[in-house]
């Protein structure tokens, strides 16, 4: 992994940038805390839910070595896995926390998490879609405790592509919460245990069945807020490989509930339209204007995947993110839905691994185990299903925004104090009023009015504003920058 990292926000200013934050929650009409009544009955399910396999009535599967592999800190595992090679390929077992044997569909539990959608993150604490005591307790997969999951087994052949599929509701045990880091680390060193082990061969192979499909993963290095005992800091993160191996076994997994709901006849598919004709003739005279061509015989995955970390090549990357547009949820019942596929996959999808996370991945969960073992989907899932797509996509605003408004803020806070400073920036995207550009240090995005550059250009800006209560940076350019790039 290669990060790039900010100084801390200086001190004179954090109580003002708890301020802001707090105003920014306000204004989005963040949730409070639970109620007594949700906290209750959460309480209760925690104590009245099984998790021995007798009792449960449950698979016990308590001697697969399970593992869990997530960032720092992490408290709400929602997934666990353990792969094996075999001789014609590898066997994937892949254990997903058991949120609705804890949440009784139309209790308090249920209709607070309806009107969350999903868990928020923010630096001055997250807002849970699940109260702790079931997100981070009773049905979180942390290691060296019993656990309710659903766990998805899948038998791949030497391509990792799935030769058979099961899921059942189980009891397993997990051995080890790992990080990134630690376990890439492990896997480069050879000393990763064996679950974990083949994850490179199932990585690169599901990879390439992807950019088969005509899908692209398109991870853009990512400027998070981190937070520490004196304050915070932003941190731009490249990742590491272990984190694109693991995401394909969530694509794999979404792309087998998807396929089992479609043949059922019922559920909620993830869907984003394909990219529009002009979009993408546009995008490939960038990609040529930029000098790295996009070239007619190469697939649309193939060549972002052969990308570097140039300047140029993040510019193309950055307008890679916006060909797709659109992305939603659409539930059926009886009715194959007209819009099928996930475009930036290239495959019907459906959200399935993340129930303590995400609200619609619980009904996508009891409906995938019921037709997958020859049942009916629950009666409270099915009529309900229509209710997701809104839920979802308030959910996804708010989460949005909330993102957003974090990042605005820290980064003018770190850049408090230095106005009239200049900040050597790498130009990411053009705009009709002037251009969107990450600067080096520290690691800020910023849309700069009046800046006329070339995409993958390098620019020297000049900060003008940096307002922590509202959360608004501004930078000129430079005089000097003409002949370096300006247009």
């Amino acid at each position: 992994m290669s990060s790039r990292r900010s100084r801390l926000v200086p001190s004179e200013i954090r109580e003002e940038l708890a301020e802001s934050l707090a105003a920014l929650r306000e204004s989005l009409d963040l949730p409070p805390a639970f109620a007594a009544e949700v906290e209750a009955e959460a309480l209760a399910a925690r104590d009245s839910t099984p998790t021995d396999p007798a009792s449960a009535g449950l698979a016990d599967l308590r001697e697969i070595e399970f593992v869990t592999v997530d960032p720092p800190g992490s408290t709400d595992l929602d997934q666990a896995v353990h792969l094996s090679r075999t001789p014609t390929g590898g066997v994937l077992h892949y254990a997903i926390a058991d949120v609705p044997a804890y949440v009784v569909p139309g209790g308090t539990v249920d209709l607070e998490a309806r009107r969350r959608g999903q868990t928020l993150y923010a630096p001055d604490g997250r807002v849970p879609l699940h109260p702790r005591v079931l997100g981070e307790d009773a049905a979180s997969l942390l290691p060296d405790r019993d656990r309710r999951a659903f766990v998805w087994r899948f038998e791949l052949d030497d391509d990792a592509v799935p030769v058979r599929t099961e899921l059942i509701r189980a009891v397993i045990r997990s051995r080890r919460q790992w990080d990134y880091e630690s376990a890439q680390r492990a896997i480069d060193a050879g000393s990763a245990p064996a679950p974990l082990a083949a994850m490179p061969w199932f990585g690169r192979e599901r990879a390439s069945r992807e950019q088969e499909r005509g899908g692209a993963s398109l991870n853009l290095p990512e400027t998070r807020v981190v937070v520490e005992e004196h304050g915070y800091r932003l941190e731009r993160r490249e990742g590491v490989p272990l984190e694109d191996w693991n995401a394909q076994v969530s694509l794999l997994t979404g792309m087998a509930a998807a396929e089992i709901m479609l043949r059922g006849g019922v559920g909620i598919l993830r869907t984003l339209p394909p990219a529009a004709a002009d979009d993408l003739a546009e995008f490939r005279s960038r990609t040529v204007a930029l000098g790295i061509p996009w070239l007619p015989e190469v697939p649309y995955g193939e060549y972002l995947q052969s990308l570097d970390r140039s300047p140029a090549a993040r510019a193309i990357k950055e307008y890679a993110g916006g060909l797709f547009r659109g992305a939603g949820y659409v539930a059926f019942c009886g009715e194959t839905p007209a819009e099928t596929i996930q475009a930036a996959i290239g495959a019907p999808y459906a959200h399935a691994t993340a129930p303590l996370r995400r609200l619609v991945d619980r009904w996508v969960l009891v409906i995938c185990e019921a037709l997958a073992n020859g049942r009916e989907a629950p009666r409270w899932a099915t009529e309900s299903l229509h209710e997701l797509p809104a839920l979802m996509s308030r959910s996804a605003q708010r989460s949005s925004q909330l993102t957003a408004g974090v990042l605005d803020r820290v980064e003018a806070a770190v850049l408090h104090g230095h106005e009239g400073a200049e900040f050597t920036a790498v130009v990411v995207g053009s705009r009709t009023d002037g251009a969107r550009v990450q600067l080096a240090q520290p690691p800020v995005d910023s849309k700069v009015v009046g800046l006329s550059a070339e995409p993958g250009s390098t620019v020297r800006l000049r900060l003008t504003k940096a307002d922590v209560t509202t959360g608004t940076t501004e930078f000129a350019p430079v005089e000097s920058n003409r002949g370096s790039g300006m247009r």
